[in-house]
């Protein structure tokens, strides 16, 4: 296969994401995937493979590569399947996060119908049958956190299963199981992916199977060589890094983030085993959050034409130890984890490159999601709203420009709500949306700002945030300054980085992120 053909069987199929992700998000209901679009969309072969995936949420997409082959292990597939998941212990991230796995199966001369992939694709759910509006609690264990899914077949032969209707509290009022319809934000999950069966399965038929194969092949033999190519700039050693959580909301503070990269000319090997032990409060995460951390870092040297593909990341070696933070052993909480713990791994393994590459890696970015939820749940559950949303920060300085201002970094690749969209869909009024000026660590290169954002409450309702980077700040580089901590203040008296609290009509909250670390000594004028 030549390079030309190569490259157009790799567009062919991230078009097919692509066009997965569109579907997702023009036909959901919430905000949160419909406006701040945080799902993803991939493509997996008969293995559980990556060979396809949408430029969507890397904590999202890293950890669905890591873990798809024991997802799809659990499930004898036939045509018409569709598996339904948000347990992080069996392949998830945290549960706000569901997962649905669809099979793709194409007729072979014989008249056989044989298994040639999985369509998937991965939404944040604001409510996932948590107490806490919102789905993101200041948590202790993961029952506190919501509904628990393990995998699970939603369909059948195409066929709502009892099992799933029964667990997703479908209603069965008045109609008989074959009528019950998904509904909402499901409902679109499960479109995207009927989507995305067709078209792998077009493509599929008009290349042929054998062509088809040999492609996905190749496109993995071109990964790892793409990936041997960054490996060979890194020059052979021992590189290590650490830096400290702030806490865990349950009286943890200073929680260790270690990584020892040991680099040889075959592969990387990172070893986090001397990270923290398990913490009470929710900073934990399952190692498929680590993964996804590595493979995101590892990718960002890499070539943009490169293929997202299994083969990019054969060569990245990953150690850590059970009962740790990074490889939490049930029934510990992680609802933060994914979204919190991710973005600092980031922190420490481009840490350990910044000594190995000096001249290509950038200052520490906010380092945090600043994970606001909150909501209202009446009496009788019919008033119940639900919203959550991450928001964005100073990106760090790099060797060759300003760090951005006000943006969504690393782990997450969400978009702030619009002001109009939240006010339209729920009870509160943004009194102030703006940009934090000189947050961003001075220096040669200086670090990006972060942003207020206050919320003014137009009901009672109860709020909960996770946050990070509140008191230890984005490091900078080669000299370069800190970046500012955050702030999270309620009528204008401070919160805790990890809270949750009752508020009543009238009440403000402003939420201050963190600017992103400078790099290079600043210029004196």
């Amino acid at each position: 296969m030549n390079a030309i053909e190569l490259k157009l069987f790799s567009s062919r199929v991230s078009g097919i994401c692509d066009e997965m992700g569109l579907v997702l998000g023009r036909t959901a209901f919430s905000p949160n995937i419909k406006d701040r679009l945080d799902f993803s969309c991939a493509l997996f072969n008969a293995d559980g493979e990556l060979f396809a995936q949408a430029a969507h949420i890397p904590v999202h997409l890293g950890s669905m590569a890591f873990a798809m082959k024991f997802i799809i292990s659990a499930v004898e597939w036939q045509v018409g399947d569709t598996l339904i998941l948000n347990d992080p212990y069996l392949g998830g991230t945290h549960l706000p996060d569901v997962t649905l796995v669809s099979s793709v199966f194409v007729e072979d001369p014989e008249g056989i119908n044989r298994l040639q992939g999985f369509v998937v694709n991965r939404a944040h759910h604001a409510n996932i049958g948590c107490d806490s509006p919102g789905s993101m609690p200041v948590s202790s264990s993961l029952e506190e956190e919501g509904l628990l899914i393990p995998p699970t077949l939603l369909t059948r032969n195409g066929q709502l299963q009892a099992q799933a209707i029964e667990l997703l509290g479908l209603d069965r009022q008045d109609c008989s199981e074959e009528d019950i319809q998904l509904n909402g934000d499901f409902a679109a999950q499960a479109g995207a992916n009927e989507l995305g069966v067709r078209r792998l399965q077009k493509l599929i038929v008009d290349m042929g199977v054998e062509s088809y194969s040999n492609c996905i092949t190749e496109l993995n033999a071109y990964g790892e060589r793409i990936a041997a190519s960054v490996i060979a700039e890194i020059e052979n050693g021992l590189y290590e890094f650490e830096d400290f959580l702030d806490d865990d909301g349950q009286g943890s503070t200073q929680i260790k983030l270690v990584l020892a990269m040991d680099v040889s000319s075959e592969k990387i090997e990172l070893d986090f085993s001397e990270s923290s032990a398990q913490v009470p409060g929710n900073m934990n995460c399952p190692e498929s959050v680590v993964a996804a951390a590595v493979f995101y870092c590892f990718r960002c040297l890499m070539p943009e034409e490169a293929p997202a593909c299994a083969g990019l990341f054969k060569r990245f070696i990953i150690k850590t130890r059970p009962g740790s933070i990074v490889n939490a052993q049930r029934p510990a909480a992680v609802a933060a984890g994914n979204v919190e713990t991710s973005m600092r791994l980031v922190d420490v393994v481009f840490g350990a490159l910044a000594t190995a590459l000096p001249d290509r890696i950038p200052a520490a970015s906010q380092g945090t999601m600043n994970n606001v939820a909150m909501g209202y749940v009446g009496s009788d559950n019919e008033e119940r709203w639900d919203y959550y949303e991450t928001l964005a920060g100073g990106i760090g300085a790099s060797p060759s420009m300003d760090g951005l201002d006000a943006s969504h970094s690393h782990m997450t690749n969400t978009l702030n709500t619009p002001a109009e969209s939240l006010e339209m869909h729920y009870p509160l009024r943004i009194r102030n949306y703006s940009i934090l000026s000189e947050s961003g660590g001075a220096g040669l290169h200086s670090g990006g700002n972060g942003l207020f954002r206050e919320y003014e409450f137009l009901q009672q309702a109860k709020v909960s945030i996770l946050s990070e980077r509140r008191n230890n700040s984005p490091w900078g580089l080669k000299g370069g300054l800190e970046g500012s901590s955050g702030k999270n203040l309620l009528n204008g008296e401070s919160v805790a980085a990890k809270s949750s609290f009752d508020v009543k009509a009238g009440d403000k909250l402003l939420i201050i992120t963190p600017g992103g670390g400078g790099w290079g000594s600043p210029v004196e004028d």
